[in-house]
Protein backbone atom coordinates (compact mmCIF):
# COMPACT_ATOMS: atom_id res chain seq x y z
CA UNK A 1 0.00 0.00 0.00
CA UNK A 2 0.88 3.87 -0.47
CA UNK A 3 0.98 6.14 1.87
CA UNK A 4 -1.26 9.10 2.10
CA UNK A 5 1.34 11.52 1.12
CA UNK A 6 2.12 9.53 -2.49
CA UNK A 7 -1.84 9.14 -3.30
CA UNK A 8 -1.76 12.97 -2.72
CA UNK A 9 1.01 13.56 -4.73
CA UNK A 10 -0.52 10.86 -7.78
CA UNK A 11 -3.55 13.12 -7.88
CA UNK A 12 -2.09 16.82 -7.26
CA UNK A 13 0.54 15.16 -10.58
CA UNK A 14 -2.86 14.43 -12.53
CA UNK A 15 -4.34 17.98 -12.11
CA UNK A 16 -1.16 19.48 -13.48
CA UNK A 17 -2.23 17.57 -16.63
CA UNK A 18 0.49 15.02 -16.30
CA UNK A 19 -0.06 11.87 -17.76
CA UNK A 20 -0.60 8.18 -16.11
CA UNK A 21 2.77 7.54 -18.06
CA UNK A 22 4.56 10.53 -16.55
CA UNK A 23 3.31 10.27 -13.21
CA UNK A 24 4.18 6.78 -12.73
CA UNK A 25 7.82 7.73 -14.38
CA UNK A 26 7.89 10.77 -11.97
CA UNK A 27 7.05 9.00 -8.68
CA UNK A 28 8.75 5.39 -9.55
CA UNK A 29 5.54 3.27 -10.01
CA UNK A 30 4.07 1.50 -12.05
CA UNK A 31 1.07 2.57 -14.57
CA UNK A 32 -1.59 0.15 -12.96
CA UNK A 33 -0.75 1.62 -9.82
CA UNK A 34 -1.24 5.11 -10.69
CA UNK A 35 -4.51 4.21 -12.26
CA UNK A 36 -6.01 2.04 -9.38
CA UNK A 37 -5.24 5.14 -6.87
CA UNK A 38 -6.59 7.75 -9.32
CA UNK A 39 -10.03 5.73 -9.17
CA UNK A 40 -9.75 4.58 -5.92
CA UNK A 41 -7.80 6.70 -3.63
CA UNK A 42 -9.31 5.59 -0.07
CA UNK A 43 -6.99 2.97 1.23
CA UNK A 44 -5.25 2.99 4.62
CA UNK A 45 -1.25 3.21 4.90
CA UNK A 46 0.48 0.77 7.31
CA UNK A 47 3.54 2.09 7.93
CA UNK A 48 6.76 0.08 8.87
CA UNK A 49 7.74 0.43 11.86
CA UNK A 50 11.75 1.26 12.15
CA UNK A 51 13.29 0.47 15.58
CA UNK A 52 16.45 2.66 16.48
CA UNK A 53 19.67 0.93 17.80
CA UNK A 54 19.38 3.80 20.14
CA UNK A 55 16.16 3.55 21.51
CA UNK A 56 17.18 0.79 24.56
CA UNK A 57 19.61 3.47 25.89
CA UNK A 58 17.37 6.83 25.56
CA UNK A 59 15.34 6.44 28.94
CA UNK A 60 19.48 6.32 30.37
CA UNK A 61 20.46 9.38 27.76
CA UNK A 62 17.61 11.55 28.91
CA UNK A 63 18.69 10.23 32.89
CA UNK A 64 22.10 11.50 31.56
CA UNK A 65 20.90 15.03 30.27
CA UNK A 66 18.81 15.70 33.52
CA UNK A 67 21.51 15.34 35.52
CA UNK A 68 23.97 17.38 33.46
CA UNK A 69 22.12 19.17 30.37
CA UNK A 70 25.60 20.16 28.69
CA UNK A 71 26.96 16.82 28.53
CA UNK A 72 28.29 16.13 25.19
CA UNK A 73 28.21 13.35 23.09
CA UNK A 74 31.39 11.73 22.66
CA UNK A 75 30.61 10.73 27.06
CA UNK A 76 27.24 9.46 27.12
CA UNK A 77 28.31 7.22 23.75
CA UNK A 78 31.33 5.97 26.17
CA UNK A 79 28.92 5.27 29.08
CA UNK A 80 26.12 3.46 26.29
CA UNK A 81 28.43 1.39 24.94
CA UNK A 82 29.41 -0.32 28.33
CA UNK A 83 25.95 -1.09 28.14
CA UNK A 84 25.95 -2.91 25.30
CA UNK A 85 24.70 0.27 22.41
CA UNK A 86 26.53 -1.02 19.22
CA UNK A 87 25.22 2.11 16.66
CA UNK A 88 27.67 5.36 15.91
CA UNK A 89 27.79 8.70 16.95
CA UNK A 90 26.21 10.64 14.41
CA UNK A 91 22.56 9.18 15.49
CA UNK A 92 23.49 10.09 19.54
CA UNK A 93 24.38 13.49 17.72
CA UNK A 94 20.69 13.33 16.18
CA UNK A 95 18.88 13.01 18.87
CA UNK A 96 20.75 15.07 21.52
CA UNK A 97 20.04 18.12 19.21
CA UNK A 98 16.27 16.95 19.23
CA UNK A 99 16.06 16.82 22.96
CA UNK A 100 18.34 19.54 23.46
CA UNK A 101 16.52 21.93 20.44
CA UNK A 102 18.27 23.73 17.50
CA UNK A 103 20.32 27.31 18.54
CA UNK A 104 18.29 30.46 17.13
CA UNK A 105 20.39 32.51 14.87
CA UNK A 106 18.83 35.73 13.41
CA UNK A 107 18.71 36.14 9.72
CA UNK A 108 17.41 37.94 7.28
CA UNK A 109 14.77 36.83 4.61
CA UNK A 110 13.39 37.70 1.46
CA UNK A 111 9.42 38.77 1.89
CA UNK A 112 7.33 36.28 -0.43
CA UNK A 113 4.15 37.34 -2.45
CA UNK A 114 1.70 34.90 -3.84
CA UNK A 115 -0.44 35.50 -7.21
CA UNK A 116 -3.84 36.24 -6.65
CA UNK A 117 -5.74 32.89 -5.37
CA UNK A 118 -2.30 31.14 -4.98
CA UNK A 119 -2.01 30.54 -1.26
CA UNK A 120 -3.87 30.81 2.03
CA UNK A 121 -2.10 30.89 5.61
CA UNK A 122 -3.26 29.19 8.35
CA UNK A 123 -2.27 29.38 12.65
CA UNK A 124 -4.14 28.78 15.53
CA UNK A 125 -4.27 31.24 18.43
CA UNK A 126 -5.23 30.59 21.99
CA UNK A 127 -7.64 33.46 23.88
CA UNK A 128 -7.88 32.48 26.83
CA UNK A 129 -11.25 30.64 28.37
CA UNK A 130 -14.77 31.00 28.49
CA UNK A 131 -17.05 30.57 32.03
CA UNK A 132 -20.15 28.23 31.74
CA UNK A 133 -21.10 28.27 34.88
CA UNK A 134 -19.01 26.46 36.84
CA UNK A 135 -17.21 24.96 33.64
CA UNK A 136 -13.87 26.78 31.88
CA UNK A 137 -13.41 25.82 28.13
CA UNK A 138 -10.47 27.05 26.48
CA UNK A 139 -10.94 29.48 23.61
CA UNK A 140 -9.27 29.12 20.59
CA UNK A 141 -9.56 30.72 16.92
CA UNK A 142 -8.58 29.38 13.24
CA UNK A 143 -7.19 32.76 11.80
CA UNK A 144 -7.23 32.67 7.79
CA UNK A 145 -5.79 34.64 5.89
CA UNK A 146 -5.27 35.05 1.66
CA UNK A 147 -1.89 35.48 0.84
CA UNK A 148 -1.99 38.13 -2.19
CA UNK A 149 -5.08 40.28 -0.93
CA UNK A 150 -4.80 39.67 3.07
CA UNK A 151 -8.43 39.32 3.03
CA UNK A 152 -9.30 37.47 6.53
CA UNK A 153 -11.22 35.18 8.14
CA UNK A 154 -11.56 33.92 11.89
CA UNK A 155 -13.27 31.46 13.20
CA UNK A 156 -13.82 30.68 17.50
CA UNK A 157 -13.64 27.50 18.88
CA UNK A 158 -13.20 25.25 22.06
CA UNK A 159 -11.19 22.98 20.68
CA UNK A 160 -7.99 22.70 18.03
CA UNK A 161 -8.75 18.99 17.00
CA UNK A 162 -9.26 17.50 13.27
CA UNK A 163 -12.78 18.10 12.86
CA UNK A 164 -12.78 21.35 14.14
CA UNK A 165 -9.89 22.02 11.63
CA UNK A 166 -11.43 20.79 9.20
CA UNK A 167 -14.90 22.77 9.93
CA UNK A 168 -13.24 26.15 10.08
CA UNK A 169 -11.16 25.80 6.36
CA UNK A 170 -14.72 24.63 5.25
CA UNK A 171 -15.96 27.57 7.02
CA UNK A 172 -13.34 29.87 5.05
CA UNK A 173 -13.76 28.68 2.27
CA UNK A 174 -17.63 29.36 1.74
CA UNK A 175 -16.65 32.60 3.08
CA UNK A 176 -13.90 33.73 0.77
CA UNK A 177 -16.31 32.08 -2.48
CA UNK A 178 -13.76 29.37 -3.39
CA UNK A 179 -10.49 27.12 -2.65
CA UNK A 180 -7.07 28.30 -3.16
CA UNK A 181 -4.11 26.51 -4.90
CA UNK A 182 -1.97 26.44 -1.60
CA UNK A 183 -2.51 26.11 1.84
CA UNK A 184 0.73 26.95 4.14
CA UNK A 185 0.84 25.58 7.85
CA UNK A 186 3.05 24.98 10.56
CA UNK A 187 3.66 21.68 12.05
CA UNK A 188 0.39 21.23 14.34
CA UNK A 189 -0.13 17.88 14.65
CA UNK A 190 -3.48 17.99 13.21
CA UNK A 191 -1.96 18.68 9.69
CA UNK A 192 2.07 17.32 9.96
CA UNK A 193 2.56 14.29 12.00
CA UNK A 194 6.47 13.67 11.41
CA UNK A 195 8.82 15.74 10.26
CA UNK A 196 12.69 14.80 9.12
CA UNK A 197 14.73 17.77 7.93
CA UNK A 198 13.14 18.47 4.23
CA UNK A 199 11.16 15.01 4.53
CA UNK A 200 7.80 15.45 5.87
CA UNK A 201 4.99 13.00 6.96
CA UNK A 202 1.15 14.80 6.22
CA UNK A 203 -1.56 14.23 8.55
CA UNK A 204 -3.30 11.31 6.86
CA UNK A 205 -6.75 12.61 8.15
CA UNK A 206 -5.86 16.23 6.45
CA UNK A 207 -4.76 14.96 3.35
CA UNK A 208 -8.05 13.12 2.79
CA UNK A 209 -9.97 16.37 3.24
CA UNK A 210 -7.62 18.29 1.19
CA UNK A 211 -7.68 15.78 -1.62
CA UNK A 212 -11.67 16.60 -2.69
CA UNK A 213 -10.55 20.70 -2.87
CA UNK A 214 -7.53 19.77 -4.90
CA UNK A 215 -5.01 21.65 -2.69
CA UNK A 216 -1.57 20.81 -1.95
CA UNK A 217 -0.31 21.96 1.68
CA UNK A 218 2.90 23.13 2.51
CA UNK A 219 4.44 22.87 6.06
CA UNK A 220 6.47 25.65 7.37
CA UNK A 221 9.73 24.80 8.92
CA UNK A 222 10.08 24.35 12.28
CA UNK A 223 11.74 28.28 14.01
CA UNK A 224 10.96 29.71 10.82
CA UNK A 225 7.61 31.89 11.51
CA UNK A 226 8.66 34.48 8.65
CA UNK A 227 7.36 31.57 6.07
CA UNK A 228 4.04 32.30 7.26
CA UNK A 229 4.55 35.83 8.32
CA UNK A 230 1.33 37.06 6.89
CA UNK A 231 -1.15 34.72 9.07
CA UNK A 232 1.48 35.55 12.10
CA UNK A 233 0.95 39.34 11.79
CA UNK A 234 -2.81 38.53 11.36
CA UNK A 235 -3.31 36.59 14.74
CA UNK A 236 -1.19 39.56 16.68
CA UNK A 237 -3.75 42.07 14.70
CA UNK A 238 -6.99 39.69 16.11
CA UNK A 239 -5.29 39.64 19.60
CA UNK A 240 -4.52 43.81 19.56
CA UNK A 241 -7.39 44.91 17.58
CA UNK A 242 -10.56 42.86 18.49
CA UNK A 243 -9.84 41.47 21.87
CA UNK A 244 -9.35 44.33 23.96
CA UNK A 245 -12.56 45.54 25.86
CA UNK A 246 -14.58 42.70 24.05
CA UNK A 247 -17.42 41.23 25.88
CA UNK A 248 -19.02 38.14 25.17
CA UNK A 249 -20.96 35.07 26.69
CA UNK A 250 -20.52 32.55 25.15
CA UNK A 251 -18.80 30.96 22.09
CA UNK A 252 -21.52 32.22 19.03
CA UNK A 253 -21.58 35.70 20.94
CA UNK A 254 -17.95 36.16 19.74
CA UNK A 255 -18.20 34.31 16.74
CA UNK A 256 -20.94 36.84 16.12
CA UNK A 257 -19.09 39.85 17.32
CA UNK A 258 -15.92 38.32 15.03
CA UNK A 259 -17.75 38.60 11.85
CA UNK A 260 -19.28 41.93 12.33
CA UNK A 261 -15.58 42.81 13.35
CA UNK A 262 -14.24 41.43 9.88
CA UNK A 263 -17.05 43.19 7.87
CA UNK A 264 -16.46 46.70 9.24
CA UNK A 265 -12.75 47.01 10.37
CA UNK A 266 -10.57 44.19 9.71
CA UNK A 267 -11.03 44.05 5.92
CA UNK A 268 -12.03 47.41 5.16
CA UNK A 269 -9.36 49.14 6.35
CA UNK A 270 -5.75 50.29 4.27
CA UNK A 271 -3.64 47.50 5.03
CA UNK A 272 -0.10 48.48 6.28
CA UNK A 273 2.10 46.56 3.80
CA UNK A 274 -0.24 46.72 0.41
CA UNK A 275 -1.49 50.59 0.91
CA UNK A 276 -4.75 48.76 -0.08
CA UNK A 277 -8.07 47.57 1.41
CA UNK A 278 -7.93 43.81 1.41
CA UNK A 279 -11.74 43.61 0.20
CA UNK A 280 -11.62 45.79 -2.51
CA UNK A 281 -7.90 44.11 -3.55
CA UNK A 282 -9.51 40.63 -3.19
CA UNK A 283 -12.05 41.55 -6.06
CA UNK A 284 -8.53 40.60 -8.15
CA UNK A 285 -8.79 36.97 -6.68
CA UNK A 286 -10.27 34.26 -8.70
CA UNK A 287 -10.33 31.20 -6.29
CA UNK A 288 -11.05 28.05 -7.55
CA UNK A 289 -14.85 26.95 -6.99
CA UNK A 290 -16.12 24.80 -4.53
CA UNK A 291 -16.74 20.76 -5.29
CA UNK A 292 -20.22 19.98 -5.43
CA UNK A 293 -19.93 17.57 -2.61
CA UNK A 294 -18.45 18.98 0.42
CA UNK A 295 -16.09 16.83 3.32
CA UNK A 296 -18.00 16.64 6.03
CA UNK A 297 -16.38 17.81 9.05
CA UNK A 298 -18.43 16.94 12.16
CA UNK A 299 -17.50 14.77 15.33
CA UNK A 300 -18.58 11.44 14.91
CA UNK A 301 -19.29 8.69 18.11
CA UNK A 302 -21.28 5.62 18.65
CA UNK A 303 -22.74 5.63 21.91
CA UNK A 304 -24.84 3.55 24.31
CA UNK A 305 -28.52 4.62 25.17
CA UNK A 306 -28.15 4.34 28.94
CA UNK A 307 -31.39 2.93 31.14
CA UNK A 308 -31.75 6.88 31.99
CA UNK A 309 -32.75 7.19 28.04
CA UNK A 310 -29.77 8.98 27.74
CA UNK A 311 -26.05 9.48 25.72
CA UNK A 312 -23.36 10.39 27.01
CA UNK A 313 -21.14 12.80 25.30
CA UNK A 314 -18.40 15.32 26.54
CA UNK A 315 -19.23 14.84 29.97
CA UNK A 316 -22.89 15.40 29.43
CA UNK A 317 -26.70 13.41 28.99
CA UNK A 318 -28.50 14.05 25.86
CA UNK A 319 -32.14 12.16 26.10
CA UNK A 320 -33.30 9.96 23.54
CA UNK A 321 -36.51 8.37 22.84
CA UNK A 322 -37.09 5.69 25.47
CA UNK A 323 -37.66 2.81 22.70
CA UNK A 324 -33.77 3.16 22.17
CA UNK A 325 -32.79 2.34 25.87
CA UNK A 326 -29.81 -0.51 25.18
CA UNK A 327 -28.70 0.52 20.85
CA UNK A 328 -26.26 1.97 20.26
CA UNK A 329 -26.96 5.49 17.97
CA UNK A 330 -24.73 7.38 15.93
CA UNK A 331 -23.86 11.20 17.79
CA UNK A 332 -22.39 13.45 15.10
CA UNK A 333 -21.47 17.29 16.69
CA UNK A 334 -19.98 20.40 15.46
CA UNK A 335 -18.73 23.45 17.67
CA UNK A 336 -22.46 25.04 18.01
CA UNK A 337 -25.07 21.61 17.82
CA UNK A 338 -25.61 18.06 17.76
CA UNK A 339 -27.14 15.59 15.81
CA UNK A 340 -28.29 12.12 17.03
CA UNK A 341 -29.12 9.37 14.74
CA UNK A 342 -30.50 5.59 14.62
CA UNK A 343 -29.65 3.59 11.37
CA UNK A 344 -28.87 6.49 9.32
CA UNK A 345 -31.90 8.27 10.38
CA UNK A 346 -32.34 12.13 12.51
CA UNK A 347 -34.14 11.14 15.95
CA UNK A 348 -32.93 14.22 17.73
CA UNK A 349 -30.91 17.12 18.14
CA UNK A 350 -29.66 19.81 20.14
CA UNK A 351 -27.88 22.86 20.83
CA UNK A 352 -24.35 21.81 22.53
CA UNK A 353 -24.13 22.37 25.90
CA UNK A 354 -20.65 24.15 27.21
CA UNK A 355 -21.43 22.54 30.61
CA UNK A 356 -20.06 19.84 32.63
CA UNK A 357 -22.36 16.82 34.02
CA UNK A 358 -25.61 18.69 32.59
CA UNK A 359 -28.68 16.47 31.56
CA UNK A 360 -30.58 17.80 28.63
CA UNK A 361 -34.08 16.91 28.43
CA UNK A 362 -36.46 16.89 25.32
CA UNK A 363 -40.16 17.02 26.87
CA UNK A 364 -41.58 14.98 24.46
CA UNK A 365 -38.73 12.07 25.77
CA UNK A 366 -40.10 12.95 29.49
CA UNK A 367 -43.90 12.38 28.33
CA UNK A 368 -43.17 8.85 26.43
CA UNK A 369 -41.31 7.91 29.13
CA UNK A 370 -44.61 8.56 31.72
CA UNK A 371 -46.99 6.84 29.36
CA UNK A 372 -44.60 3.85 29.33
CA UNK A 373 -44.77 3.88 33.22
CA UNK A 374 -48.42 4.14 32.79
CA UNK A 375 -49.13 1.60 30.39
CA UNK A 376 -46.87 -0.71 32.84
CA UNK A 377 -49.43 -0.02 35.77
CA UNK A 378 -52.37 -0.69 34.04
CA UNK A 379 -50.67 -4.48 33.19
CA UNK A 380 -52.70 -7.09 35.70
CA UNK A 381 -50.01 -8.87 36.80
CA UNK A 382 -47.82 -5.39 38.05
CA UNK A 383 -51.08 -4.02 39.35
CA UNK A 384 -51.99 -7.37 41.25
CA UNK A 385 -48.31 -7.16 42.49
CA UNK A 386 -48.83 -3.58 43.68
CA UNK A 387 -51.97 -4.83 45.72
CA UNK A 388 -49.86 -7.04 48.15
CA UNK A 389 -48.79 -4.56 50.13
CA UNK A 390 -46.32 -1.71 50.45
CA UNK A 391 -43.10 -3.68 50.63
CA UNK A 392 -44.50 -4.90 46.90
CA UNK A 393 -44.90 -1.15 45.59
CA UNK A 394 -41.45 -0.08 46.94
CA UNK A 395 -39.85 -3.23 45.49
CA UNK A 396 -41.80 -2.62 42.13
CA UNK A 397 -40.37 0.71 42.45
CA UNK A 398 -36.87 -0.44 42.22
CA UNK A 399 -36.94 -3.29 39.92
CA UNK A 400 -36.24 -1.48 36.51
CA UNK A 401 -32.06 -1.29 37.97
CA UNK A 402 -32.07 -4.98 37.27
CA UNK A 403 -32.49 -4.03 34.04
CA UNK A 404 -34.60 -7.11 32.66
CA UNK A 405 -38.30 -6.75 31.40
CA UNK A 406 -40.20 -5.29 34.66
CA UNK A 407 -43.40 -7.43 33.46
CA UNK A 408 -41.28 -10.50 33.40
CA UNK A 409 -39.48 -10.00 36.59
CA UNK A 410 -43.34 -9.72 38.42
CA UNK A 411 -44.43 -12.96 36.88
CA UNK A 412 -42.19 -15.08 38.36
CA UNK A 413 -41.83 -13.24 41.63
CA UNK A 414 -46.06 -14.28 41.58
CA UNK A 415 -44.87 -17.78 40.51
CA UNK A 416 -42.69 -17.64 44.15
CA UNK A 417 -45.86 -16.14 45.75
CA UNK A 418 -47.55 -19.35 44.66
CA UNK A 419 -45.13 -21.58 45.61
CA UNK A 420 -43.74 -20.26 48.99
CA UNK A 421 -46.69 -17.88 50.16
CA UNK A 422 -47.09 -14.33 50.52
CA UNK A 423 -45.80 -14.15 53.89
CA UNK A 424 -42.37 -15.88 52.82
CA UNK A 425 -42.11 -13.97 49.73
CA UNK A 426 -42.73 -10.78 51.95
CA UNK A 427 -40.46 -11.32 54.11
CA UNK A 428 -37.71 -11.97 51.32
CA UNK A 429 -38.42 -8.83 49.86
CA UNK A 430 -38.03 -6.91 52.84
CA UNK A 431 -34.44 -8.54 53.02
CA UNK A 432 -33.34 -7.78 49.55
CA UNK A 433 -34.59 -4.23 50.23
CA UNK A 434 -32.05 -4.09 53.23
CA UNK A 435 -29.32 -5.35 50.71
CA UNK A 436 -30.31 -3.43 47.81
CA UNK A 437 -30.28 -6.34 45.84
CA UNK A 438 -33.38 -5.94 43.17
CA UNK A 439 -34.15 -8.62 40.83
CA UNK A 440 -36.32 -12.17 40.38
CA UNK A 441 -33.13 -13.38 40.85
CA UNK A 442 -32.14 -12.43 44.35
CA UNK A 443 -35.86 -12.95 45.68
CA UNK A 444 -35.27 -16.57 44.27
CA UNK A 445 -32.06 -17.19 45.75
CA UNK A 446 -32.87 -15.74 49.18
CA UNK A 447 -36.13 -18.12 49.18
CA UNK A 448 -34.22 -21.48 48.06
CA UNK A 449 -31.70 -20.74 50.89
CA UNK A 450 -34.00 -20.27 54.10
CA UNK A 451 -37.47 -21.00 53.15
CA UNK A 452 -39.35 -24.26 52.54
CA UNK A 453 -41.92 -24.19 49.59
CA UNK A 454 -45.53 -25.01 50.72
CA UNK A 455 -46.27 -25.97 47.66
CA UNK A 456 -44.45 -28.32 45.74
CA UNK A 457 -46.89 -28.41 42.38
CA UNK A 458 -47.46 -25.53 40.30
CA UNK A 459 -51.00 -24.51 39.57
CA UNK A 460 -52.82 -26.25 36.59
CA UNK A 461 -52.14 -24.85 33.42
CA UNK A 462 -55.20 -24.38 31.36
CA UNK A 463 -55.34 -24.30 27.31
CA UNK A 464 -56.99 -20.69 27.52
CA UNK A 465 -54.42 -18.60 28.53
CA UNK A 466 -55.85 -15.68 29.36
CA UNK A 467 -57.57 -17.58 32.11
CA UNK A 468 -54.07 -18.41 33.76
CA UNK A 469 -53.18 -14.85 34.18
CA UNK A 470 -56.06 -14.30 36.11
CA UNK A 471 -55.19 -13.10 39.63
CA UNK A 472 -57.26 -12.53 42.65
CA UNK A 473 -56.99 -10.52 45.65
CA UNK A 474 -55.68 -11.86 48.43
CA UNK A 475 -58.62 -12.70 51.00
CA UNK A 476 -58.11 -12.02 54.84
CA UNK A 477 -59.69 -12.63 57.88
CA UNK A 478 -61.50 -9.65 58.53
CA UNK A 479 -63.34 -10.79 55.19
CA UNK A 480 -64.65 -14.50 56.90
CA UNK A 481 -65.46 -12.12 60.14
CA UNK A 482 -68.05 -9.75 58.22
CA UNK A 483 -69.63 -12.29 56.74
CA UNK A 484 -69.87 -14.24 59.45
CA UNK A 485 -71.26 -11.19 61.32
CA UNK A 486 -73.88 -10.88 58.56
CA UNK A 487 -75.26 -14.15 59.27
CA UNK A 488 -75.37 -13.68 62.68
CA UNK A 489 -77.41 -10.37 62.34
CA UNK A 490 -79.66 -12.13 59.96
CA UNK A 491 -80.60 -15.28 62.44
CA UNK A 492 -81.16 -12.78 64.74
CA UNK A 493 -83.88 -10.97 62.83
CA UNK A 494 -85.36 -13.95 62.38
CA UNK A 495 -85.86 -14.90 65.71
CA UNK A 496 -87.92 -11.75 66.81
Amino acid sequence: MKSRQIIFDIHCLKDEGYSTRAIARTLGMGRNTVVRYLKKPDTTFKPKQCVSKLDPFKEQIDAFLEKDPTVNAPVILYRIKEQGYKGQLTILRKYLRERRGQVKHRQAFIRFESKPGQQIQIDWGHFGSIAYGNTNRKLYALVVIEAYSRMLYVEFTHSQNQQALHGCLINAFKRFGGRPKTIVVDNMLTAVTERESRLIRFNDAFLDFLRPFHITPRACNPGAPYEKGKVESAVKYLRRNFLPLCEYKDLEDIQNQALQWLDKIANVRVHQTTGEVPQERFKKVELRPLPDLMPESYECHTLLVHKDFAVKFDTNSYTTPPWTIGKKLTLKADQHKIWIYHKHKQICSYLRCWQRKQRIETQAHIEQVKKLQRKNWETKEIAYFASLGEEFREYLQLLPQSRQPLKKQVVSLLSFKDQYGIKSLSWAILKALKHHAYGADYIENILNQEMIPINQHPPVKLKNKALNRIRLSEPTLNDYDSIALKRRKSHDRRDH
